[in-house]
């Protein structure tokens, strides 16, 4: 296990005095939902993108053009449709005529892509092939337009939203895009307190100003801080555990696996469940990731690279249920700190 460094000490800390202050400002504008905060601030600096599942009403918009002013970071939502284009989402070469020389040249004009946080809106109403333009941004930080690639301003986080209660007219995400995702966040209803608390302060005069607490630079800095917490043994272990008990093909992986999985979670799950885990260590303030952090996110991590079959679907078995089984069995860890 590597030793951190003084300068890694000192940006641990400030980034625990940053995370309490961004939740802070948060809980002044979002009620409840501090597992969705907590998750989605893992995912933002594992340098990962997030697929959220909620119904309407639920401040999603809201969370991430928040978290976009307390970080000092442009924000741009994307509402998906079915009629939109590849274009809309990267950006088109549009002709344009020199005032003074009258030459005509083009000229090309970033699309809502270009932006440091972006809200897919609804991503699983707009076509494949629209679909698809994000996942060069999403995996390779860049896009490709008549033949030349640019570069995305960094940092670069991506946001989707599914409605999971109105599916008629959608085009689901095929599993390769959903893999891109580093976590699939499960929003709920708020509790009746909560619900009430929202009711109150909506519906008044309250104004609340949000105060700038990091930079686009210093988000970065603190991704790759990210990279170089040391993690354990046991965690690294529990993490491949986990990903390979997921796969029906495997010969050690559960009957229960084998009875309703079709395919189960790839390498790259094994990899954001480490990286996800030393984020949310650094998180909390320590500065080495353990096996309970792994547990901690294995379901946001795993639940959208779980295919199930019908069987499960006629028995009422979700990805969760398979999840909290493999956590509860074969991947369980005693000790955990």
């Amino acid at each position: 296990m590597m030793e951190a460094t003084k300068d890694d000490v000192e940006m641990a800390r400030r980034l625990e005095a940053a995370k309490n202050n961004i939740l802070s400002q948060l809980r002044s504008v979002i009620v409840g939902q501090d597992a969705v905060i907590e998750q989605l601030l893992i995912a933002l600096f594992s340098r990962g993108h997030c697929l959220l599942l909620g119904v309407p009403g639920l401040a999603k918009t809201l969370l991430v053009s928040s978290l976009s002013r307390i970080l000092d970071l442009e924000f741009s939502r994307i509402q998906f449709t079915p009629d939109l284009m590849p274009s809309d989402v990267t950006g088109s070469e549009i002709l344009q005529e020199d005032p003074q020389t009258r030459q005509r040249s083009f000229r090309f004009m970033p699309g809502p892509v270009f932006a440091n946080m972006v809200l897919a809106d609804e991503i699983n109403r707009t076509p494949p092939k629209t679909q698809s333009a994000l996942l060069q941004a999403m995996q390779e930080y860049h896009v490709t337009s008549a033949g030349e690639t640019r570069p995305l301003p960094l940092p670069f986080f991506v946001m989707a939203t599914e409605n999971p209660i109105e599916q008629e007219g959608t085009y689901p995400l095929p599993e390769a895009q959903l893999d891109r995702f580093f976590l699939q966040i499960a929003m709920d209803y708020p509790s009746a307190e909560d619900e009430l608390r929202i009711v109150v302060e909506t519906t008044g005069s309250k104004d609340v100003k949000l105060q700038k607490v990091l930079g686009g630079a210093e988000v970065l800095e603190l991704q790759y801080l990210v990279r170089r917490v040391p993690v354990a043994e046991s965690a690294l272990e529990l993490a491949v555990r986990l990903a390979r008990s997921s796969r029906p093909q495997e010969p050690a992986a559960p009957n229960y696996v084998k009875r309703w999985v079709s395919w189960g979670a790839g390498p790259r799950a094994s990899q954001a469940l480490v990286v996800g885990a030393k984020a949310r260590a650094l998180l909390a303030g320590r500065l080495a990731a353990s096996a309970a952090d792994v547990v901690a996110i294995a379901k946001p991590v795993l639940r959208h690279r779980l295919v199930l079959n019908f069987q499960a679907e006629a028995e009422g078995i979700k990805a969760d249920d398979v999840i909290g089984r493999l956590l509860d069995g074969p991947c369980r860890s005693d000790g955990l700190s």
